[in-house]
């Protein structure tokens, strides 16, 4: 595995993470959020905490592209890392959203929006993963 390949496709999903993030929870579904203000931090104390968002997430990006390159087949890495998405995509949804639905005072329908966009944005940012990493191809058994 290529070190500066893996820092370099964590920190591109890094940045397609949280520029999807800003469109769709910042100002497409922002509405869905307001009648949990109580459940929410406000926008000041977010930012006072973002450094560890951005590094917690450029881990777990950096995990992925391990991830990534331990399992890649050999396929073109577009479908490869879209499949790869899907699946960390269902995975966030099922042990994040539904647990915040579980434990937190939201609503189905912010729950709901928020599957349709954590499964979308992991889809991508595996997908730019696989572009930016470019694994091998691996020799057939």
């Amino acid at each position: 595995m290529n070190t500066g390949r893996l820092v370099l496709s964590a920190l591109a999903a890094t940045l397609v993470y949280y520029a999807y993030g800003f469109l769709v929870n910042g100002m497409l579904i922002a509405k869905a959020y307001l009648p949990f203000t109580t459940v929410y931090r406000p926008q000041d104390a977010i930012m006072r905490y973002m450094p560890f968002g951005l590094a917690g997430t450029f881990i777990a990006a950096l995990v992925l592209a391990i991830m990534f390159a331990k399992g890649y087949e050999g396929g073109p890495v577009l479908v490869e890392g879209a499949r790869f998405g899907v699946l960390v995509g269902v995975f966030v949804v099922c042990t994040h959203v539904v647990d915040n639905l579980v434990t937190l005072n939201i609503g189905r329908r912010l729950s709901l929006e928020l599957a349709v966009a954590s499964l979308v944005q992991w889809t991508l940012v595996c997908i730019v993963i696989g572009l930016v990493l470019r694994p091998a191809r691996t020799a057939a058994p």
